[in-house]
């Protein structure tokens, strides 16, 4: 039991130390697209060089996350586009133009900065030679070929301004569509994989790829100026710096600003200083083992304090639900219950309640390590072999000292093997806190899904599958000190 106590110590030790006050500096967010990320680059680059400090928050999910993040004070500001507010975030409340989004927004104690100059709106996209084929021109022409492959991104796929708004309008419903993450929908387009992908006319690869965009005969598709979505005690100086930008980048300038990264190989802030008129600055960033080590503290940081968390409780369940039969019907199921959640559902319910960041990826790491140690805890209990139970009766011991020392050394075995697999798994399930802001490995392979960088996925995945073996073998050595010899498992 001596490991078990230290793990537990040694998680909440790693709880305490993270409890650090930040500096203060005005945080920008961004989506999980490259757009996005450069003008997050813009607008942090922009308040610095006004003397403002201000952090950069990269690739934290999409519209609802970042918007939900600046009402609730996590963020002090993010790119948006107007469409998405009016069409999406905004639309129970109807409003007639986006001249109504002003005094929307401020009832929700938020505001818009001025447009920045360009409009990002959607399209549907296909070869050419694909739409030369079927004698597509038009959104319409799509009716007359219900085979047709369709995949959308997945957000736009139930937005209030997204495929099933737009089936209905021009009369669709035959059409079988699927959603796809939005980046990796281009290489499914170039492979001969889906007919028709909806996009963002800022795109790069719209044009790298010469790809056919299908008029929008019926006017389906709104504005989508780009601004950015501000709390309304933002600083007012710092107000006044993002408003400056305001007309300074066209559609045809941020197409070639996303060119820079998607198709270059820049780095989103030299395309951010190419967009201010300012030189690449020589790249401060921290070399491939520098970056490796920090994602690898942040990792083990959101595991250790979610498996340290989950061993207090845990245990102490798998010990009731092995004493009472009834309570172990209620226990059982009820861990087993969370692990149907899908993970990614369940990092998302809980930024409402715990914010973005780390104390939501923890708790849903701490949550789906339960039924691994509870269900071990109680295995391992429930096979004890009824003659030894006895034997510890026989010996008068108090029923806390016959479960300390006899039950669960007995037990041991099978509770490091239900650690161990949760340990296994909150590695793994981590990966995607990067979505709301956690960091760790997700936080590269993300990068490398969004540029379609397969060195970019492997910074993490790699280093990933790593840690897991080590906590592996980790585990197998503190099997090995902790449990007598006569007790561990042969082979």
């Amino acid at each position: 039991m001596l490991s078990i106590a230290k793990l537990v110590a040694a998680g909440w030790a790693i709880a305490t130390l993270m409890h650090v006050s930040p500096t203060h500096a005005e945080t920008v967010g961004s989506k999980a697209f490259t757009e996005s990320v450069i003008l997050g680059e813009i607008a942090r680059i922009t308040l610095e060089d006004a003397g403002i400090p201000a952090e950069h928050r990269r690739q934290l999910g999409g519209s609802r996350i970042l918007f939900d993040a600046v009402r609730a004070g996590e963020v002090d500001l993010y790119p948006e586009y107007t469409g998405t507010l009016r069409f999406e975030i905004l639309s129970g409340e109807k409003l007639a133009s986006d001249a109504d989004l002003p005094a929307a927004l401020a009832r929700q104690g938020l505001r818009l900065s001025k447009p920045i100059g360009f409009s990002n709106g959607y399209a549907l996209a296909m070869r050419p030679e694909v739409a030369k084929k079927y004698g597509l021109r038009s959104i319409s022409d799509l009716a007359r070929h219900p085979n047709l492959r369709v995949a959308v991104s997945n957000e736009f796929v139930d937005r209030a301004d997204g495929w099933r708004a737009l089936s209905a309008a021009y009369g669709l419903d035959a059409i079988a569509v699927r959603g796809i993450d939005h980046d990796l929908a281009y290489r499914a387009l170039r492979d001969g994989q889906v007919d028709v992908i909806d996009v963002y006319t800022t795109d790069a690869e719209i044009a790298a790829d010469g790809l056919f965009l299908l008029a929008d005969d019926r006017a389906f598709f709104p504005a989508y100026d780009a601004v950015f979505v501000m709390r309304v005690g933002l600083d007012p100086k710092a107000i006044a710096v993002l408003d400056g930008l305001a007309g300074t980048i066209d559609e045809a300038r941020m197409q070639q600003l996303n060119r820079m990264v998607v198709i270059d190989g820049a780095s989103e802030t030299d395309a951010a200083r190419a967009a201010l008129g300012q030189e690449a600055t020589a790249s401060a960033g921290r070399g491939l083992v520098a970056r490796i080590a920090q994602r690898t503290i942040e990792h083990l940081t959101l595991v250790a304090i979610a498996l340290g968390a989950a061993l207090v409780v845990a245990i102490p369940l798998g010990v009731l639900a092995a004493r009472s039969p009834r309570a172990g019907g209620l226990v059982i199921p009820a861990t087993g219950l969370l692990q149907t959640i899908p993970s990614l559902a369940l990092f998302v319910m809980l930024i409402p309640l715990l914010g973005i960041g780390a104390k939501p990826t923890i708790a849903a790491l701490f949550l789906y390590s339960l039924l691994p140690i509870v269900r071990n805890v109680h295995a391992g209990l429930m096979g004890i072999p009824r003659s030894l139970r006895e034997s510890a009766d026989a010996l008068g011991l108090s029923p806390w000292a016959k479960l300390r020392r006899i039950e669960l050394p007995l037990a041991l075995p099978t509770i490091m093997a239900g650690i161990r697999t949760a340990a296994v798994i909150a590695v793994g399930l981590a990966t995607l806190g990067a979505l709301i802001g956690a960091g760790g490995y997700g936080q590269p392979i993300l990068t490398g899904i969004r540029l379609n960088s397969t060195p970019t996925i492997l910074e993490g995945a790699i280093p990933a599958a790593a840690l897991a073996l080590l906590i592996e073998g980790a585990f197998h050595l503190i099997e090995r000190a902790s449990v007598p010899r006569g007790l561990r498992p042969r082979g």
